[in-house]
């Protein structure tokens, strides 16, 4: 099994060393000195609640080395939740739940791009998605992807290696349109190409 290399930070002393010693455990985890980031591919961070100084230092983080975190802390609140999401925390654990075993699961689960929530917790952000949706991108002919259903359409039957006329003839669009709304997705998005955007769609899990 490969090892992950990781970081750990905690906002207290105490958090430190019980983490600190959790992660020793695993064969699995390499743990790195606190300033040696740039091989990691994991920030670990401990703390009891998450403050403006800790939400601050997680956004320097996520903005200078971009790592998945692992989130231990006592508690967090439903609107805290998306505030740690937009810090990269991709697993969360309550400290009285966090065991050796938990936390290199969460770790790894984290270096393969995956994550750990707790079950409310996933409720919770099923509910911010499901309200964004309602509140922000419906009014706006959009959907979760941030593309609206034409430019989902179009971007769809390009995969499939139609030209412009045919997707104009499969859409009832005039090929006008449909130029416009190539442009618009390669131009909103930095696309350089067609192909590009293709791609792009496909790997973005857009279409």
């Amino acid at each position: 099994m490969e090892t992950v290399r990781l970081v750990l930070q905690a906002s207290d002393p105490l958090s430190y060393a019980g983490l600190d010693s959790f992660l020793r455990s695993c064969p699995a985890i390499e743990l790195l000195p606190g300033d040696d980031r740039a091989g990691a591919r994991v920030l670990v961070f401990g703390c009891e609640q998450l403050t403006v100084d800790v939400v601050t230092l997680l956004r320097r983080s996520a903005t200078e080395t971009g790592l998945p975190v692992v989130l231990v802390l006592r508690e967090i609140t439903e609107g805290e939740l998306l505030t740690a999401v937009e810090c990269r925390v991709v697993a969360i654990l309550p400290r009285a739940a966090v065991t050796a075993e938990r936390l290199a699961h969460s770790v790894l689960a984290a270096a393969d791009g995956g994550g750990v929530m707790p079950p409310n917790l996933v409720g919770e952000l099923l509910k911010h998605i499901e309200r964004l949706q309602r509140e922000v991108l419906a009014p706006h002919g959009l959907n979760a992807s941030g593309l609206t259903t034409r430019e989902v359409d179009v971007l769809r039957l390009m995969a499939d290696g139609c030209d412009t006329g045919e997707i104009a003839g499969r859409l009832c669009y005039s090929e006008r349109t449909v130029k416009n709304v190539i442009y618009g997705v390669t131009h909103r998005l930095n696309l350089r190409s067609r192909s590009h955007a293709v791609a792009y769609a496909l790997r973005a899990g857009m279409i």
